[in-house]
């Protein structure tokens, strides 16, 4: 399997979401722009006027700096018409004819790369484009209805002089979707969340790079980061060419993957459930989906390698997406992220797993309450089918900790008498060491002497 996940010989049409999706109550929130549609599916929707004048004011700017003019670019465009129509489905397009959709490719397609070069070159205030309205963009660039054809995009950069340039920033801007930042102020995603975080969130995220990270694991930690961070490759090739945006998205986020093993289906357990028997969870070294493992530790104890992610509010429709583009009919794939989450919502049951990913720098919590996340992701996995054959080999090691009695036995004592003592040891200390009360003078007054 190559690491796209997907059938190279097929490739999928751009096209609405499935039709039992639709019916549910909260589509409009996690399918549907908030404010900028893309492509022929939304066009027109008069509540997305502002995000027209958005993409007109964006589509004049990437004009000016591709060092061609307007007939050119858009006769380009309108010379593979066809080729382009072929990337969608029929129904959504045939209430367009050549012109009509020629017009909203060029326009649509200048200003997606136009946004993603402002985005990862912080020029949106020179633009006069507003906070909100660029944080509800970068969420509508990966909606499964408004994707538009990644040869459309390759054209459009061909025309510019600043081809290398706007290539290199929509790897750029990938990579800020799927990695965690080491530093909260290192980029545009993290300072775009921090700008959006809550009392609490600020709260969560300052324990998480004070309190939770030991000074003897810094020196580790920034070893670890330079596995994080190695810059991808800008070049794509014809034959690995993403469908689209959000293709691009899911292909890197699963890079790497080759995780099909032979074996006997094994069932998953929760953050507690794994911790009572000797199983630590610990950060992975990079944030692809696909590295996810199990390793046997000193006597008793295993650890459950998990890579980091960012929880915010783009999470949730941003994976249903993603989701819903694997259900495609015409895609074949290996359900790659539908399986991930269906792993992580299987160690998420309550708030008590998600402070402890948490703590073990796995999560960053840039929603809310533990108890939020929890029910995030509870609910995004809801009815999902994950391919079994993914993660089997870790399945298979955590059922082999269990099966092996005796060392869950010992970790569970352990467990126990830890916590006992520790409790014991605190509640000595400060019998010993508290401070007289009123109470204690009371007492002493009454003692006869």
């Amino acid at each position: 399997m190559d690491d796209s996940g997907k059938n190279q010989s097929q490739t999928p049409q751009i096209q609405k979401v499935i039709f039992f999706l639709r019916e549910q109550d909260d589509f409009h929130k996690n399918y549907e722009p908030k404010v900028v549609s893309l492509g022929p599916i939304h066009h027109g929707n008069p509540n997305y006027q502002l995000g027209e004048n958005y993409k007109l004011l964006l589509t004049y700017e990437f004009i000016e700096g591709s060092g061609k003019n307007v007939e050119d670019v858009y006769n380009m465009i309108k010379e593979k018409i066809y080729e382009l129509r072929t990337c969608f489905e029929e129904e959504v397009t045939k209430a367009y004819d050549d012109e009509a959709l020629t017009s909203i490719l060029f326009v649509d397609g200048c200003a997606i790369l136009q946004y993603i070069y402002c985005a990862t070159n912080k020029k949106f205030k020179e633009l006069n484009i507003k906070t909100d309205s660029v944080a509800f963009g970068q969420q509508d660039l990966f909606l499964l209805e408004n994707q538009l054809p990644y040869r459309l995009l390759t054209c459009l950069m061909s025309s510019s002089v600043k081809k290398e340039e706007l290539s290199k920033s929509i790897e750029t801007y990938i990579d800020l979707h799927v990695k965690v930042p080491e530093d909260q102020q290192s980029n545009w995603l993290s300072w775009r969340l921090c700008q959006r975080s809550k009392p609490q969130q600020a709260q969560s995220v300052k324990e998480e790079n004070h309190d939770e990270v030991k000074p003897q694991e810094a020196h580790s930690a920034k070893e670890e980061s330079h596995d994080v961070e190695k810059p991808q490759d800008s070049t794509i090739s014809v034959a690995t060419e993403p469908v689209h945006l959000l293709d691009h998205l899911r292909t890197r986020m699963l890079h790497g993957q080759g995780y099909i093993h032979d074996g006997k289906w094994q069932s998953y357990r929760n953050v507690q459930e794994l911790k009572t028997a000797g199983i630590h969870l610990k950060r992975g070294k990079n944030c692809y989906l696909s590295e996810i493992k199990f390793t046997k530790q000193f006597l008793f104890r295993g650890q459950l390698h998990l890579p980091p992610i960012v929880v915010d509010d783009s999470t949730r429709p941003k994976f249903l997406n993603l989701i819903t583009y694997e259900m495609c009919l015409d895609f074949e794939n290996d359900f790659g992220v539908t399986s991930y989450i269906s792993f992580l919502d299987s160690l998420i049951d309550e708030a008590y797993d998600v402070k402890k990913l948490r703590k073990a720098q796995i999560l960053h919590n840039f929603l809310g309450s533990d108890e939020e996340v929890a029910k995030l992701f509870n609910k995004i996995g809801t009815d999902l089918v994950p391919n079994i054959e993914i993660y089997k080999d870790v399945r298979s090691e955590i059922q082999k900790h269990y099966e092996s009695k005796w060392m869950t036995w010992i970790a569970q004592v352990f467990h126990d008498y830890f916590s006992t003592l520790a409790l014991t040891i605190t509640q000595t200390w400060y019998a010993v060491n508290s401070p007289p009360g009123p109470c204690d003078n009371f007492c002493k007054n009454l003692t006869p002497k």
